[in-house]
């Protein structure tokens, strides 16, 4: 299949995070509306059979699985990253909240060359982890940490790893909340730059739950130029908001014909595979490179909003970490919640 376009640039790979394997709705929600999915693998061969599903193997052969091994293509451990300042004040705010030192319960776990020798050291000296020996059963996963830090530090790498791929628009996509809010919020009120909150969950439905994956795929090839059609629609609606974003409601009108017939032709394709589809929540942060977090304040928003909720999605404003600055093409962040069905 080829590449959907996106003002000349191919459509986001999904990018799952904190695992490396994602549940059966993000893998679905990939094959549907990116073009591939991805996920960081471990270095470890053994390491990696263990932890890459038999699923993951054969969709790589299809090219629809690209695993990241940052031990061969990202060299750079997240201590020599862009934003280790921000990672070692978080950190230390995790520990400082503790009872007494060591009492964080360390019940997952990290692979040290992801996270470089400075930030290791840091986390065993703030009792937030503990290096692990040859006896572990979890080979190759050599540093016990809580969850809040896998959480933080996973959560970073990913947004790193989109900002550092030259060849391929990565779009970070979680699952899990905490992870998601951990990456994207600001060290304080007022440090941070301005986004967009958007829920597309109406406008990009999903198989119900159980569905087989080797159905999802058939879906895929059969009705592509609808499913390409409306992701690579919002993909354009999501782009034009972060550059336009002093004007919401004028990219909204030029969308709106557009965002409509795409998912008209899509609603007509689901009815037609006979699967049954539902409405789960899928939000996108847009980051606004260019304002301020204050300046991010739309006058007309609940017109704007209604706008957007004719079209299929809610929007609002939120403040996220400058992280965005460095690259401007695909600045999103998502967040899939599998327990939040839309009415």
């Amino acid at each position: 299949m080829g590449k959907v376009k996106v003002e000349g640039n191919p459509m986001p790979t999904l990018l799952y995070y904190p695992l490396v394997k994602p549940p059966e709705a993000v893998l679905h929600q990939a094959l549907l509306y990116w073009d591939d999915l991805a996920s960081i693998v471990p270095r470890d061969p053994e390491v990696y059979e263990d932890a890459v599903s038999d699923e993951l193997k054969d969709l790589k052969e299809r090219g629809l699985y690209h695993p990241i091994d940052l031990g061969t293509r990202y060299r750079t451990p997240l201590d020599d990253m862009l934003h280790l300042e921000v990672l070692l004040r978080e950190l230390r705010e995790l520990a400082a909240g503790l009872p007494t030192p060591q009492a964080s319960v360390m019940d997952a776990f990290l692979f040290r060359s992801k996270v470089g020798y400075l930030l290791e050291a840091e986390i065993v000296r703030l009792g937030l982890g503990r290096r692990l020996g040859n006896a572990s059963t979890r080979r190759g996963a050599d540093l016990a940490v809580s969850r809040e830090v896998q959480l933080l530090l996973i959560g970073a790498l990913a947004q790193e790893v989109a900002l550092a791929a030259n060849d391929r628009a990565y779009t970070p996509y979680t699952d899990q909340r905490s992870a998601y809010e951990t990456s994207l919020r600001p060290m304080a009120p007022g440090l941070g730059v301005a986004a967009w909150r958007i829920e597309l969950g109406r406008l990009l439905p999903m198989p119900a739950p159980g569905t087989p994956t080797s159905k999802v795929l058939a879906f895929r090839d059969k009705y592509a130029p609808e499913r390409e059609r409306l992701m690579g629609a919002t993909q354009t609606l999501l782009s034009e908001l972060c550059r336009n974003w002093e004007h919401p409601a004028d990219v909204l009108q030029r969308m709106r014909v557009e965002l409509n017939q795409a998912r008209e032709d899509y609603q007509s394709a689901a009815r037609a595979s006979r699967t049954a589809w539902v409405h789960r929540s899928i939000s996108v942060t847009v980051g606004v490179a260019t304002a301020a977090a204050g300046a991010l304040i739309v006058p007309d928003l609940s017109w704007v909003a209604g706008i957007a909720g004719s079209i299929g999605f809610n929007i609002a404003t939120r403040e996220v970490r400058p992280l965005f600055h460095a690259k401007k093409e695909h600045p999103f962040s998502y967040l899939y919640q599998v327990d939040r069905e839309l009415a």
